[in-house]
């Protein structure tokens, strides 16, 4: 079945860049064209017979002596891969060459949580980019723990900022240990003052982390990745825990706004309004479908920020 809504969707991508015309050919480097070439060869060569195709004169084999052969289980940095596909095949076209792309941040960045141990969301992009060969390197510099002031220090250290300096993109996720702080300090009795006057400090702090990276790098493009609720499935009766990471993630996003270079890419609902478990065994951190779902929500943003391209958005769920 997987196998079949793969090769369907193979097929409607092949059309999709047929109905385009040369244009999106042309401009494709030698080695994407003799791709496109052989992909549409065989999309238009006649299905080869198979077992459950009888070839003519020749005998068919009864029942019992079938053997079932059950498919070699893959990897799962392979389904990964096979997962997110389609996806960057659209992505082809917007995905500058030559593109460099920074994460910085906490666990999330570093991708705890992620049964395959490939990074997360920021690993499942890179083996994505490295599976058809784009020339597009990423760095991972996510750090567990690691609070807002935390990184803002870490942006001094030279490995970081010689990063960021060359950084087309820089990807973000921050703050979510610094709710963790006073919730730790408060979770006896959760009131929205003490996270409130966090709240300030963190945003203060936050605009210094865009600060800085705008003075290492003033052309670089920033994602601030937002907040989901781990709390809500156990903890779902506490509602102030849901206001409280919507007025972060709120505020969060009315300081991006105030950037030209800076989006702000939300996570919540992916969380929220999925009917699969996207949480890790921990109950906190993503787990590898979670960090898929996350890397999808990135490449949306990504061809966004590419308006003069309209392409449909292609969900990578299978």
């Amino acid at each position: 079945m997987q196998r079949k809504k793969r090769t369907a969707m193979m097929s409607m991508i092949i059309g999709i860049l047929v109905s385009a015309g040369v244009f999106i050919y042309l401009f494709l480097p030698d080695r994407e064209q003799e791709k496109v070439e052989t992909a549409m060869a065989i999309a238009s060569a006649p299905p080869k017979q198979t077992e459950e195709t009888p070839v003519e004169n020749e005998p068919e084999v009864e029942e019992a002596e079938a053997v079932p052969v059950e498919e070699e289980e893959k990897p799962i940095t392979e389904d990964i891969k096979a997962k997110v596909r389609e996806v960057v095949e659209m992505a082809l076209d917007f995905l500058k060459k030559d593109q460099k792309i920074v994460a910085i941040g906490d666990s999330l960045t570093e991708g705890v949580g992620d049964e395959t141990k490939n990074g997360g969301y920021v690993g499942i992009l890179n083996h994505t980019f490295e599976d058809h060969k784009l020339n597009v390197t990423v760095e991972n510099f996510g750090k567990k723990g690691n609070r807002s002031d935390q990184l803002l220090k870490r942006l001094e250290k030279e490995d970081v900022a010689s990063a960021i300096k060359e950084a087309d993109v820089v990807l973000i996720t921050i703050g979510a240990n610094d709710i963790m702080k006073v919730l730790k300090s408060n979770f006896m009795n959760v009131t929205m003052e003490p996270f409130q006057e966090e709240r300030v400090k963190y945003i203060e702090r936050l605009k210094a982390i865009f600060n800085k990276i705008n003075e290492i790098n003033p052309d670089t493009q920033i994602y601030l990745i937002g907040f989901y609720n781990p709390f809500e499935r156990h903890f779902g009766e506490i509602k102030e825990l849901g206001m409280i990471i919507d007025n972060w993630n709120d505020a969060g996003k009315s300081l991006a706004e105030e950037y030209e270079n800076v989006k702000y890419i939300p996570t919540k609902d992916i969380f929220s309004q999925s009917t699969e478990d996207l949480l890790a065994e921990d109950e906190f951190h993503p787990n590898t479908n979670g960090y898929k779902q996350m890397a999808q929500r990135v490449l949306e943003y990504l061809k966004e920020s590419n308006e003069e391209h309209d392409i449909n958005k292609i969900d990578v769920a299978s």
